[in-house]
């Protein structure tokens, strides 16, 4: 165990308006990382996942977004759990471990034993206080937190290989063009602080090289010579990579669910993974009701205190419904996330889709998708102020803002 004294810094990346274009249109009208999953923004399960950790101190949120458009949440979020939350803004893209290494003399200034960092478009249990107790025996430079997957989608990811007795990591390439392991990197890591000299000494080395080469303006404007601002660092090309088998890093191997929520599709399968994960954390967050005074409740369902759902509606499994929400009566919802101030009529069905905010369904309307998260139209998106009139089927749609539909469509992209 370490020491009572050992205070945590934990810094999750969330990205920027110029990055997870994926996601779109989810993201056209909020930033990805307040989407919300299970009734929480995308970024809160993160967050409440480092509140698990001993001797927490700050939690940092690092990324390109304005500020304006996190003050909001890290006031609120600060004050329900308790720990001081701050957004920190990038001025130019860094990389991932440029991006940690930006602003290293804030993240330092209070002498914490370890760094935890998290990318925000990861979802999964975050074992972190298991994965911190396990790195303290490693007696490493990082621990990185590993999955298995099937060998056809590990070349999608970070692959690597480990000492099956140490743990100590081997080998690391990222997205592997051959098949390397179906061990692959979930983007959780702690720290210690030596990981700050690591990265510098990745600058250090790419301005000893750009002085000393020198090459023609022709040649410069070559892909193959074209080399990387300084003080962009990639943490796993760069830190990773050339550090494997040098007994730095070890890894810690997750047996529970992970994703990467990089579409629409994907944010619709995490949010329910994570109202299953609330059954064990959060139980109270889960909506019941067998259909007298309440709803008929099947399956994890989340829905807002603010919203009313009529109790001939039937809700689940895995529904998220956000605030100020109207389900009328004899309603059904299958698998989907309903966003604020949405109104789903009388007799509407509502499976394998997100529902924008303020979008309206119409009586006896049928919303649904095939369900595939990972098709491009597996599941239906309505993003705001979408109406759909009575008697309308649609599986597999996109639609963008501001539109009233009152034919079926099927397999289309409506702009």
């Amino acid at each position: 165990m370490g020491s009572s004294e050992e205070s945590v810094v934990a810094v999750i990346m969330v990205g920027g308006p110029t990055k997870g274009t994926r996601f779109r249109p989810l993201s056209l009208n909020i930033p990805k990382p307040l989407f919300p999953l299970a009734g929480q923004p995308m970024v809160h399960h993160p967050i409440s996942a480092c509140k698990r950790i001993p001797n927490l101190a700050q939690i940092y949120l690092i990324g390109f977004y304005e500020e304006r458009e996190f003050a909001l949440f890290v006031s609120s979020i600060s004050n329900e759990l308790r720990v001081p939350v701050r957004y920190l803004k990038e001025d130019k893209p860094h990389g991932s471990a440029g991006g940690l290494y930006n602003f290293r003399d804030l993240i330092l200034e209070d002498n914490y034993s370890h760094i935890v960092l998290l990318n925000c478009d990861v979802c999964c249990s975050f074992p972190l206080p298991e994965m911190l107790e396990a790195h303290r025996s490693y007696g490493g430079m990082g621990t990185i937190l590993v999955n298995k997957v099937s060998p056809e989608s590990a070349n999608q990811f970070g692959a690597l290989v480990a000492d099956p007795v140490t743990n100590e990591l081997l080998h690391y390439t990222e997205k592997p063009e051959t098949f390397v392991s179906d061990r692959i990197n979930c983007g959780v890591y702690i720290f210690t602080p030596e990981i700050f000299t690591a990265i510098q000494g990745v600058s250090t080395q790419r301005k000893e090289r750009a002085t000393l080469r020198r090459v023609t303006s022709f040649e410069a404007l070559q892909p193959a010579n074209r080399s990387l601002p300084t003080d962009f660092v990639r943490l796993d090309q760069d830190i990773l990579s050339p550090l494997a088998g040098k007994k730095q890093f070890y890894v810690y191997e997750t047996r529970d669910f992970w994703e990467q929520i990089k579409t629409p599709g994907m944010s619709l399968k995490c949010s329910g993974l994570y109202l299953s994960q609330f059954r064990f954390t959060s139980p109270h967050l889960l909506a019941s009701g067998n259909g007298s005074k309440n709803a008929t409740i099947s399956g994890d369902v989340y829905i807002h205190p603010s919203s009313k759902v009529h109790p001939t509606a039937k809700i689940g499994p895995n529904v998220s419904i956000s605030a100020n929400a109207r389900i009328g009566a004899g309603a059904r919802l299958v698998s989907c996330i309903i966003l604020d101030d949405v109104e789903i009529k009388e007799n509407a069905v509502v499976i394998h889709a997100i529902v924008g905010w303020k979008s309206s369904i119409g009586r006896w309307s049928r919303v649904q998708a095939s369900g595939d998260y990972n098709a491009k139209l597996g599941v239906t998106i309505l993003v705001i102020i979408i109406k759909l009139m009575t008697f309308l089927y649609e599986p597999g749609e996109s639609v963008l803002p501001n539109k009233t539909l009152n034919v079926s469509v099927q397999d289309e992209i409506i702009l």
